[in-house]
């Protein structure tokens, strides 16, 4: 079962997330709580595996728990609730280790196989919903933009030519299955790159890479 904890300051939204996950049979909710400092709290004491966490609360919010959270000796998965437009603070979460974010309208399919999706390690964003936050956010300051396009690409030498392609694909919002369509490769080849590109990076997941990557000036 994948132990899921739920976070947010609306009971409504929370019962209707519990709704929807109640009904898949590999999903537990096994908490719920109603700001960031409730968070980490259920997250020392449950030990969920995935952890859908509202950015917006009271008190301690989501991108402060995100980074408590992910300094945990066993850090849960984190997906940040987002209604995008709004959360210009989502990009520090991603790169502070959450592993994506959805939608507060996301389909309940789709929210259930979110849920799947992080536990298994990936990260969760939507191709289009990825090319939008990365082209609002990962571009950085003017005034550091040159040495911070240095320090990116000096970080991104160590991939090998393979993986830089991989790497790029990823950065512009494609799937596995579309990059392995555009690079001639099999979906679990595309998968196996990036994980070797986290690996060689030291980064948990593939959202921090595409990050990298524009802020190298290669996407």
């Amino acid at each position: 079962m994948i132990r899921t904890l739920l976070v947010d300051d609306e009971l409504l939204v929370r019962s209707g997330l519990r709704m929807i996950l109640d009904s898949a049979p590999d999903v537990e909710v096994v908490g719920e709580g109603g700001d960031g400092d409730e968070a980490v709290s259920l997250a020392r004491e449950l030990e969920p595996d995935v952890i859908l966490l509202d950015i917006r609360m009271p008190g301690a919010d989501g991108l402060t728990a995100a980074g408590d959270l992910a300094a945990l000796p066993n850090p849960p998965r984190v997906v940040l609730l987002t209604t995008f437009d709004l959360d210009e603070y989502v990009h520090a979460a991603l790169r502070a280790g959450a592993v994506g974010f959805l939608l507060k309208d996301t389909p309940p399919r789709d929210l259930v196989e979110a849920v799947r999706t992080v536990h298994e390690g990936n990260a969760m964003l939507s191709p289009s919903v990825t090319r939008r936050m990365l082209e609002r956010f990962a571009a950085p300051a003017p005034a550091d933009s040159a040495a911070g396009r240095v320090e990116a690409q000096e970080r991104l030498s160590v991939l090998s030519e393979r993986e830089r392609a991989v790497l790029v694909s990823v950065a512009e919002g494609s799937s596995n299955a579309e990059a392995g369509r555009a690079l001639g490769m099999r979906e679990a080849t595309v998968k196996a790159h990036v994980s070797r590109i986290l690996s060689k990076l030291g980064m948990s997941n593939r959202v921090q890479a595409a990050i990298l990557a524009h802020d190298a000036g290669w996407a």
